[in-house]
């Protein structure tokens, strides 16, 4: 399990999507055929929310076994692999800066059709398209952050009721 970061949120900064983007290539490159598209997830992917400075991106594979014996080019790009860290069917990697060790992406893997996927998509084009919910988030971070502010672990299970409600809103329309 990677260990609790601290919390920093950041305002919206565009540069997080070209960046998601180049990530996205280099795991295209790494990956070959096995990858067939990366979504940018999060609070980095929804301008005008504070994030964490860390890229949440889900690469959507063919089949998990076939991402498996591609986990060895993960790590030669600086991935930790962590199995399915809790949730069934994932494959979570996380990818920190070699200097400073600052996590700066999390792959949340998963394979072609997963409900998963669809959930993250929709909670993500909600708060897109609904800037007072996307505000409405951006103060519940606020309230986890000021809860723990260095404990990223308890700052997540802090958003987990609200994200839940909000992504069952995003999935029933």
């Amino acid at each position: 399990m990677p260990p609790p970061v601290k919390v920093q949120l950041l305002p919206h900064d565009p540069q997080w999507a070209e960046k998601a983007a180049a990530e996205a290539n280099a795991l295209a490159l790494a990956m070959g055929p096995t990858l067939l598209t990366v979504h940018h997830v999060g609070s980095t992917a929804v301008p005008g929310i504070r994030a964490k400075p860390i890229l949440d991106l889900i690469p959507v594979v063919k089949c998990l076994p076939e991402l498996e014996r591609r986990r060895a080019d993960l790590e030669a790009l600086g991935y930790e692999w962590w199995g399915e860290f809790g949730l069934p069917g994932r494959r979570y990697c996380t990818k920190a800066d070699p200097v400073t060790a600052r996590r700066l992406v999390q792959l949340h893997c998963y394979v072609e059709g997963s409900s998963e996927i669809v959930r993250h998509l929709a909670f993500r084009d909600y708060l897109r398209e609904r800037p007072d919910v996307a505000a409405a988030y951006d103060r519940e971070k606020a309230r986890c952050q000021s809860l723990h502010p260095d404990n990223s672990h308890a700052y997540g299970d802090c958003k987990n009721a609200w994200i839940r409600k909000i992504e069952s809103e995003a999935l029933a329309r």
